[in-house]
């Protein structure tokens, strides 16, 4: 099967994903899925129907972004997966024109695996410390408390860094190539944690390329599917770019 757009690192395929998927016979270490969450009448906001049950015979552990409407509503379609947590992406703005609930300013992002925990690749990003820790240190090696919640002395060196928080303000994509764009930041946080270096992302609802440009920025191998021709040349051109865009994405 012949690729729509392919270079060393990432490949894009045009087309369904429930039949390209089969034939490409891969295993990735993390799937990153931003499947129409079906809540307009827009001609690309289809739900397809099964796609959970066909990411599960490709890959153990699972990114999927989506509204909690959505998430209700297909609770069946994720009966392969077990559910660790939640990320949250705080837009600059929020959507929708509904004047008797409230703006709704985020979206989410659901982290789904199968099999043993223990098994899944998980490594939290670090960030600087946000706040003066006064003389309460915090998150070193130097001494390992037995268990968690123990109450007792011991002592660690503050390295100023901490776990990234579940909750991500970032700016949204403005005149982005998809209408539901997201941010590479946003991306690569979810990339970072679930693939190791070098690893290989699949993204089946590939839109603007978004997460195979933060894939690949983030030193991961990808492979993107899209339906739609038209978002599928708009992401080709975009990763054929030779200066990669920072600031924006879709998936």
């Amino acid at each position: 099967m012949k690729p729509y757009y392919e270079d060393d690192t990432v490949q894009l395929y045009l087309g369904d994903m429930r039949e390209i998927l089969p034939a490409l016979t891969l295993q990735a270490d993390v799937i990153v899925a931003d499947p129409p969450y079906a809540e307009t009448s827009l001609d690309w906001d289809r739900w397809p129907d099964g796609w959970p049950t066909l990411a599960a015979t490709v890959a153990s552990s699972m990114w999927c972004f989506g509204s909690m409407r959505m998430f209700l509503d297909r609770r069946d379609e994720f009966t392969d997966w077990k559910l660790s947590q939640d990320y949250v992406w705080e837009k600059h703005n929020g959507s929708g024109f509904a004047r008797d609930r409230f703006r709704r300013v985020h979206e989410t992002a659901t982290h789904w695996y199968r099999g043993d925990w223990a098994s899944i690749h998980h490594d939290v990003p670090l960030i600087p410390a946000q706040f003066d820790p006064k003389g309460r240190t915090e998150s070193s090696s130097a001494v390992v408390i037995p268990h968690t919640g123990k109450i007792g002395a011991h002592s660690c060196t503050d390295t100023g860094m901490r776990l990234a928080r579940s909750v991500r303000r970032c700016p949204s994509v403005r005149r982005g190539i998809h209408p539901t764009q997201k941010p590479v930041e946003v991306l690569r946080d979810l990339i970072e944690y679930a693939c190791p270096p070098g690893g290989l992302v699949l993204d089946p609802f590939a839109g603007s390329g978004s997460t195979l440009d933060a894939a690949r920025q983030a030193g991961r191998r990808a492979i993107g599917i899209e339906r739609h021709e038209p978002y599928a040349e708009a992401a080709a051109r975009r990763l054929d770019t030779l200066v990669l865009p920072i600031e924006g994405g879709a998936a």
